[in-house]
């Protein structure tokens, strides 16, 4: 029987996706209509986008899974019927140009490349900086993103610890769990990087409290979501010099507003929610092969748990 597939991202994400779409359901020879248009009664799968013309899921009445094309599912989890299974977008994509972005501001940090960008105003002094296995780098969330971010520093040579909500073996990476644990990856951390999700539980991560628990100086790297950090906390933070400078690419509000005490914050390197992006080749083998598995009556990929929001 014939899967119907429903494309429900952005209207301009649709001439993209159609074509590697449809080649990767035939390489792998799914059975599938796929369109961007259908009656929901009879669409038994949605690749689904926030942004997408959906947001009443009650008429789609055959349902069998809700396949997102976004990695956060904060948004989502609320609107998808208890009961459809729900993905995110995990691919190698998505791994890759958050990875480069990581080690990108990583390295930055790391080799002191912004004092010499600004200019040493005819200052010469040569500080080399010290070797990466002298540095300690912390990432907090030990997902998919955060795993290939740490795994990629630890290649470098850094000393490279990571905490998460559940215990992870990671090779190479100490891995902590749990309210002591957070406190022991903090206390070592010089630079600390956010790729946790957005739930309850995450928000603001790093307030007051936590941030005092970071070496003086330390720096931070924010590519994960903005309710991570609690930003007068930070701000303050910054004022005091306990944190050194602040690199954001998330924010509680996006675009991030023209007044936000950010922009023009000595210490604040803004970038705006380009970390990483799905790119569609990638994306289209991610929801082909789910379509498939799904009409093989095999475990779906990156199935959300409702249980803790992602």
């Amino acid at each position: 029987m014939t899967a119907n597939v429903l494309f429900a991202g952005r209207a301009d994400a649709w001439p993209a996706y159609e074509p590697l779409l449809k080649a990767e359901l035939s390489r792998l020879g799914t059975d599938a209509d796929l369109r961007n248009e259908f009656a929901p009664e009879d669409v038994d799968y949605i690749v689904f986008a926030p942004s997408g013309p959906v947001s009443d899921f009650a008429p789609f009445t055959r349902l069998k899974a809700v396949l997102s094309l976004w990695a956060g599912v904060e948004k989502i989890v609320p609107v998808v019927p208890v009961g459809v299974p729900l993905t995110r977008m995990v691919d190698s994509g998505l791994a890759q140009g958050m990875t480069e972005w990581v080690v990108g501001h990583t390295l930055r940090y790391h080799l002191g490349m912004d004092a010499h960008l600004r200019g040493q105003n005819g200052i010469w002094e040569p500080q080399a900086p010290p070797l990466a296995k002298d540095r300690r780098v912390t990432v907090l969330g030990l997902g998919a993103l955060g795993t290939a971010s740490a795994q990629a520093l630890a290649t470098l040579g850094f000393q490279v610890s990571g905490w998460s909500r559940s215990q992870k073996e990671i090779e190479g990476i100490t891995c902590h769990t749990g309210p002591e644990g957070l406190k022991a990856a903090l206390a070592q951390a010089e630079i600390v990087i956010l790729l946790l999700p957005d739930t309850p539980a995450t928000e603001n991560t790093l307030n007051a409290e936590t941030l005092a628990m970071l070496p003086k100086g330390a720096r931070i790297i924010n590519p994960g979501r903005g309710p991570l950090i609690d930003d007068s906390a930070l701000l303050a933070a910054l004022g005091s010099g306990q944190i050194a400078h602040a690199t954001l690419d998330v924010f509680r509000v996006e675009p991030l507003p023209p007044e936000h005490p950010y922009w023009a914050h000595p210490n604040v390197t803004v970038t705006p929610h380009i970390a990483s992006e799905t790119r569609e080749s990638t994306a289209a083998e991610v929801i082909a092969e789910n379509i498939r598995r799904g009409e093989a009556g095999e475990p779906l990929l990156h199935l959300v748990d409702r249980s803790f929001g992602y």
